[in-house]
């Protein structure tokens, strides 16, 4: 028996739109990703979100959902504008509004902030920076060890916030050496870390030397926030 091409749409219509809608009732269907952070798998904190897995892509309202630091404390720790949607902002924005600091404010610092601020554990052996903001909301919050209390005061970095439209920090001259998000490989070279060094560390040939490391890694699909540390331990290594 053939069918006619009016009453074949009709069927492949019902076949698909129907599919979608029983999807839907069923839970199945989604048209945006649900971004669920992972979670710790052994000790005292199993089962419970791990900030590490905060992503760029994040915004303040996954934050929230996943760790239950609203998005209004999210937004006056890193002293965002007061027209700002707290719950529509990406966590990686905040590397353009912090992009005149000397030190990177940016996706680790909310891994950061999100840490201190619930209680759960969080590697300390790197440089990560907040904005004193944040520093002086987790001191209030009173939960704080000795350790984390130094770390912070050690990693603070104080804004001028007179202008309404994105926080400015204090000028300031450093000779640091550090590797940011601005940071290209012709700096690293020139600190002087070898350039097979660097290779083995991105695991491929090095590119155009004028490329920034943190280009590099959106485009390679790395993690810069792995890469960042290995970086700045060969140079800190050089400075020795």
């Amino acid at each position: 028996m053939s069918i006619t091409s009016k009453p074949l749409a009709v069927i492949i219509f019902i076949v698909l739109f129907g599919g979608i809608a029983l999807s839907a009732a069923l839970g199945a269907w989604q048209t945006e990703s649900t971004k669920v952070a992972a979670t710790f798998t052994e000790g005292e904190f199993a089962g419970l979100p791990n900030p590490a897995d905060i992503r760029g892509s994040y915004t303040f309202g996954d934050v929230e959902k996943n760790f239950g630091v609203p998005a209004a404390t999210l937004a006056t720790a890193f002293a965002l504008p007061p027209e700002t949607d707290a719950a529509a902002f990406a966590a990686k924005n905040l590397e353009t509004i912090y992009a005149n600091l000397e030190t990177e404010i940016g996706t680790a610092s909310v891994r950061l902030f999100v840490a201190l601020y619930t209680g759960l554990p969080f590697d300390l052996s790197t440089d990560i920076y907040l904005p004193s903001t944040a520093v002086d909301i987790l001191k209030a919050h009173g939960t704080l060890s000795p350790e984390q209390i130094t770390y912070l005061d050690a990693h603070s970095v104080i804004l001028d916030l007179a202008p309404a439209t994105a926080p400015a920090a204090i000028a300031t001259e450093s000779t640091e050496r550090l590797v940011k998000g601005k940071t290209t490989f012709q700096e690293i070279l020139d600190w002087g870390v070898p350039q097979d060094v660097i290779e083995q560390i991105i695991g491929a040939p090095l590119p155009a030397t004028s490329l920034t490391v943190k280009d590099y890694c959106i485009q390679q699909g790395l993690d810069f926030e792995t890469i960042k540390p290995a970086l700045q331990m060969e140079v800190d290594k050089i400075s020795q």
